[in-house]
């Protein structure tokens, strides 16, 4: 038994990365290669230095010039070698060279891998800080198929070298927790910054796949990525699989929508299809170069404190299914989603929202952390040519219609609306569908909560197939206990 001292407390003792290394290198059957192209062998020197390598590292390579590169893993169609693409070919490449080269019949109980990641660092002046595709293609036992994790980094150190060393503590965390901690994929995650500061890596996109990995959800593993501080925002594609934002987002128009869409009404698809139109109608601004996005913040996912993961997965596969891409996001300020987009694209961008989201906007108190106040927040907001398509107000009481024209934010906040609304950074959507002005997503989550008949006519027809279909927002279980009340 451990000794303890009255007035312990409860902590987790975090093994050292030489631990970590060490331990590996100790088993016996844990054997396999080492790929890294850009940034050094930092995660395969962590190895070495730890002891006992020679049972574990079959090939450790670095293919640094680009004709060597292209020689062993193929020539990408873009031409590029920081990717995903990349990234996949190396992992299966080295797998394939293994198992043609380590006999079976001679190494029965071995656990074969290949660990492989190819990285830009910072460039000399410092413009770009640089980021990276790592990952592992693994067995954790002989007979199995291999699982595989794969993940993007983006570095926010300033120096070159100390990018490359947390490189390899990072390098050593995923293949210490892809052979130790794959049973809990989520705890996998958090201890990838095992002895990493937070402002020194962001993960961005993760992807877990293989047998060990079957009833892994990626979106959720994204959602867990942004709930632990792991990155500001993470996207996934119509096709519910996650993606890089930069990929997406990339020297793209970009016109975004934020709300609950909890679930999604007919007056979500009524704001994004008129906003749409008018942003195509802007100059430089082409269909086939404009990405929509809807955007999903932290706190609009949050009951009770804690986030709900079905409702979650919910909503994200009603977007999905309505053929649009989602970023889930900690951004409460629409400043800095926009800051965000600016990443990515320096094109044209558009925010859709409705009249009761514009008056948060010129609301002073979301604004008091910044030394610049909301003055700062709306050179962020407004630096480019932002414009906000606005969608109108139906008071329920008096049936009065509120557009930029007739609303009304803080009188000290009057005169700075008025500056942006002449200068014409707020367009008003005026073909909208004045039928559906009354429908409010509260109150069909509502009606759905309490089993109640007529929320079908208030969403799009989709929306409401697939909430009876797949049992959303637990429609069956919800209808079911109406029907034992009556």
């Amino acid at each position: 038994m451990p000794i303890t001292i009255m007035g312990d407390k409860e902590f987790e003792n975090v093994p050292s990365i030489k631990s970590k290394a060490l331990r590996i290198n100790l088993n016996e059957n844990i054997y396999g290669t080492f790929s890294e192209i850009g940034a050094g062998q930092e995660t395969v020197r962590n190895f070495f230095r730890a002891g006992g390598a020679s049972g574990t590292i079959a090939k450790a390579m670095s293919a640094y010039d680009k004709d060597f590169s292209d020689a062993i893993y193929g020539v990408e169609n873009d031409r590029r070698y920081v990717t995903e693409a990349r990234l996949k070919k190396m992992l299966s490449h080295e797998i394939g060279l293994i198992e043609q080269r380590i006999s079976r019949e001679k190494h029965p109980n071995k656990l074969f891998f290949s660990y492989a990641n190819t990285v830009a660092t910072i460039d000399f002046a410092k413009k770009y800080k640089g980021h990276g595709w790592v990952g592992i293609k693994y067995q954790v036992s002989p007979e199995e198929d291999y699982n595989e994790i794969s993940l993007h980094v983006r570095f926010h150190e300033n120096d070159a070298r100390h990018q490359q060393n947390t490189l390899g503590i990072l390098g050593v965390n995923l293949i210490y927790g892809a052979y130790y901690k794959y049973d809990n994929p989520k705890k996998l995650l958090r201890y990838l910054y095992d002895h990493i500061d937070k402002d020194q890596i962001e993960i961005d996109t993760i992807n877990f796949s293989g047998p060990r990995f079957k009833g892994v959800d990626n979106r959720l593993m994204s959602l867990q990525l942004v709930k632990n501080g792991m990155t500001d925002a993470v996207m996934f594609a119509p096709d519910g699989n996650n993606v890089l934002p930069a990929k997406i987002l990339y020297k793209k128009n970009i016109l975004a929508f934020r709300g609950s869409f909890r679930p999604v009404t007919k007056v979500n698809m009524d704001m994004y299809e008129r906003s749409l139109e008018l942003f195509l109608k802007e100059s430089k601004v082409e269909k086939e170069n404009t990405e929509v996005i809807f955007e999903i913040t932290l706190s609009n996912l949050r009951a009770e404190g804690e986030i709900d993961e079905r409702d979650f997965m919910d909503r994200a596969k009603l977007l999905c299914s309505l053929g649009q891409t989602v970023m889930i996001s900690n951004f409460q300020e629409y400043y800095r989603v926009v800051e965000y987009f600016s990443r990515y694209s320096k094109q044209r961008m558009g925010l859709g929202m409705g009249v009761n989201n514009l008056i948060d906007v010129f609301d002073e108190k979301y604004y008091r952390h910044l030394s610049g106040g909301i003055l700062e927040a709306f050179g962020k907001l407004f630096f480019k040519d932002l414009k906000v398509y606005l969608y109108p107000l139906k008071d329920p009481e008096t049936g009065e219609i509120t557009t930029s024209d007739n609303l009304k934010v803080h009188p000290r906040m009057k005169e700075l609306y008025k500056f942006f609304k002449y200068n014409g950074r707020v367009e008003d959507i005026e073909n909208y569908n004045p039928e559906i002005l009354d429908v409010y997503s509260r109150e069909v989550l509502q009606m759905i909560s309490e089993g109640k008949e007529g929320w079908e006519d208030m969403l799009p027809e989709k929306t409401t197939r697939m909430i009876k279909e797949h049992n959303l927002f637990h429609y069956k279980e919800n209808k079911k206990k109406a029907e034992t009340e009556v």
